[in-house]
């Protein structure tokens, strides 16, 4: 593991912000750090940043206990954006990657490349504060990244972005996943959590409430409904299915060939469900229909609330 907290406590003025969370980010892996507003993710985000320190708990980076010595080695982009408004782009870019312990040169090779990958090289001399929000935001995530961190600290980074530069950013980051780098993704845009996440921890209310892999807690809040397609026609599928013990939820034809939706009892294996139906109905095409990660969000975060 790259990030390890442990009962990690933070309390501000009798509000407690996190209430013994532990976490663990793998090395080279997307975490997705999930909750509403207001959950405690901010507060965890500017620990990892040693903005700010737990009360109590401990975080470790690469088995050591985090310190000084790992900001380096650490990039974050906020929500809350901040250039130099007066500056310009190019100057202010190689200031930052400088500030981060990045050579002259270096830095502007790095800064070029970037530049020229994002397609925009006429921006160098332009003031920040001509720029519109989104490419704000594009300057931001190569500031971000030009140091070449090991962990990367996302926080709502689509915000402000079109949808071609939002998917452009998505490919950067798996880019970066692809090389070693391991990134903390906070965001409420679950679309972009089942793309780039391959873990996560879902905070609500200061506690912890749900974590492991993306398809792990998929399939564990499985509600056992598959979409089947089969060759036949409608007629007697119903009375098939129910003898089979199935509840037979939709169905449609498809002319040579029919579609239909059913629901099996909790705790059936996937297999078991496939055998079944196939050792009387010509199957096609089978899956099952996953909950997504917006839906086990809300009920996960609406039974912490209503334990």
């Amino acid at each position: 593991m790259l990030i390890r907290a442990t009962e990690v406590v933070k309390r501000y003025s009798g509000h407690t912000a996190l209430d013994r969370v532990s976490i663990e980010v793998p090395e080279g892996k997307v975490f997705g750090l999930l909750g509403p507003n207001g959950a405690g993710k901010t507060t965890l985000i500017r620990i990892l940043n040693q903005i700010t320190g737990p009360d109590e708990g401990a975080v470790w980076f690469d088995n050591q206990k985090l310190n000084s010595i790992h900001i380096g080695q650490i990039g974050y982009l906020p929500e809350e954006r901040g250039l130099y408004r007066k500056m310009k782009v190019g100057e202010q870019a190689l200031y930052l990657a400088m500030l981060k312990g990045v050579p002259q040169a270096e830095a502007t090779r790095r800064l070029k490349k970037w530049f020229a990958k994002f397609e925009i090289e006429s921006w160098w001399n332009k003031k920040a504060e001509e720029l519109s929000k989104g490419m704000q935001q594009k300057l931001q995530f190569i500031v971000t990244v030009v140091h070449q961190p090991r962990l990367l600290i996302f926080d709502e980074p689509f915000s402000g972005f079109d949808p071609i530069n939002a998917n452009l950013l998505k490919e950067e980051m798996l880019n970066l996943k692809r090389e070693g780098t391991t990134v903390i993704l906070s965001t409420h845009n679950m679309n972009s959590v089942e793309e780039l996440c391959d873990n996560i921890a879902l905070i609500n209310q200061s506690r912890k409430v749900l974590d492991g892999t993306v398809n792990g807690i998929r399939q564990q809040y499985s509600r056992k409904v598959f979409e089947v397609e089969a060759e036949g026609t409608l007629h007697g599928l119903s009375s098939t299915i129910d003898e089979l013990g199935f509840k037979l939820i939709n169905s449609s034809d498809l002319h040579n060939r029919i579609q239909f939706t059913i629901g099996a009892t909790p705790g059936q294996a996937t297999t078991q469900v496939l055998q079944k139906l196939a050792s009387v109905i010509p199957v096609v095409a089978f899956r099952e229909l996953l909950p997504s990660m917006e839906e086990i969000f809300i009920e996960a975060v609406n039974k912490s609330r209503n334990p």
